[in-house]
């Protein structure tokens, strides 16, 4: 398995002690967790994107930026690019300028949110939410994997002169992932154009989840894509990861916050059922306790997910250098006993991602073979040689 550190950056008060960290040194803080990350050996960054509610998030592509001047080997990742309420040509642009200062390390994933004022506040009708994502998709794709583009849509003014976005990507079309969160929808799309997919994991139960990677698997399948190239990321629940030498330490220290944060949310079906942190830890994604029972939920969630990457979160609310630690012991006390569980081939010998000239032992010249190309060469070569209803 591989793993993902995700910042959505909520800017919270600790709801137990009361205190919050000042905004500019909240967005440093995220700079410095992505360096310690690639120092502890996790494989990808990612940061979120919200325009509403308690999150300095609005601009990720600045903190990716800022990331990618002060790390050189891990993946960069959005969590996810609300692509529903942008505009694909800026989206474009922006995201190939962070793959150009990365030298390749960057992956994108899209979504159509999870925060409903962000429509009004784009001028958008929340009930188009689904359609803009196809349709702004659908152009992103042209934009990154095509010159001199002419088209015509729905919601943004054809582009009737041939047009190429600057910069081009460092080394072809950069992988898209599909977050997922509550509708088979998103699902749908990410097995419609064979990319991979990303389940929340976040608050419903897990078998909520798994009916959403379930249609996606079998939708996959439908369109004729090539299987070896269907990757699936896995949330880790709200509130942040927290390890303690016992479950019943970690519990106990973080239990308030957890109990506290989730009390305070309410937000008409999109509220966590579990309420309490013993109902969290016991029957929730959260992953709270001792080292050993954090993986044996990942590997419990493996189990009926068959996920390749997952994503973390940590307890941003607390002192930030007990977040650094409890990043390290689970880099150090977690990673290696779920990696020798549940081997992937995500990022490894046989994905081309893995080749992109960042992660090329042969240079960052950007003359690498396109790995976008290479794996729509798969999906029609496999297409080619098997019989599928489209």
């Amino acid at each position: 398995m591989r793993f993902q550190v995700l910042d959505i950056i909520p800017h919270l008060k600790n709801p137990v002690t009361g205190e919050i960290v000042s905004t500019a040194d909240r967005l440093n803080q995220v700079v410095r967790t992505a360096q310690r990350a690639e120092e502890l050996g996790y494989d990808s960054f990612s940061v979120g994107e919200r325009h509403a509610g308690e999150f300095i998030s609005s601009s990720p592509t600045t903190v990716l930026a800022a990331i990618a001047a002060v790390t050189s080997r891990i993946r960069l990742q959005s969590g996810v690019t609300v692509l529903s309420v942008l505009d694909p040509v800026r989206v474009a642009e922006d995201y190939a300028t962070i793959d150009q200062l990365s030298r390749g390390r960057l992956e994108l994933v899209i979504g159509k949110g999870n925060e409903v004022l962000q429509y009004p506040l784009f001028g958008l009708d929340l009930d188009d939410q689904w359609d803009l994502l196809a349709e702004k998709y659908g152009l992103l794709r042209r934009l990154w994997s095509e010159e001199n583009v002419t088209w015509s849509g729905r919601f943004r003014p054809p582009l009737t002169e041939p047009t190429t976005t600057t910069p081009r990507p460092f080394a072809g079309a950069p992988r898209v992932w599909h977050g997922s969160a509550t509708s088979l929808t998103s699902a749908a799309l990410a097995a419609k154009w064979g990319d991979p997919l990303f389940t929340a994991n976040a608050i419903q139960p897990r078998e909520n989840y798994a009916v959403l990677i379930e249609h996606y698997r079998a939708e996959y399948e439908r369109h004729g894509h090539d299987p070896k190239h269907q990757f699936l990321g896995s949330g880790a629940g709200a509130g942040g990861v927290f390890i303690a030498d016992t479950t019943q330490e970690a519990k106990r220290q973080f239990g308030p916050v957890y109990e506290a944060l989730t009390a305070g949310r309410d937000v008409p079906g999109n509220n966590s059922p579990y309420r309490d942190i013993d109902h969290a830890v016991a029957e929730g994604p959260a992953l709270v306790g001792s080292p050993e029972q954090v993986i044996d939920k990942i590997l419990s969630y493996h189990e009926l997910y068959g996920h390749d990457l997952q994503s973390i979160s940590l307890p941003t609310t607390q002192p930030f250098e007990q977040q650094l630690d409890i990043l390290e012991r689970f880099a150090l006390e977690v990673i290696p006993a779920v990696r020798a569980a549940a081997p992937t081939d995500l990022w490894a010998d046989g994905d081309p991602f893995a080749g992109r000239p960042g992660f090329s032992l042969t240079g960052t010249t950007g003359t690498e073979p396109d790995a976008a190309a290479r794996v729509a060469a798969d999906h029609t070569s496999h297409r080619s040689s098997h019989v599928y209803a489209h």
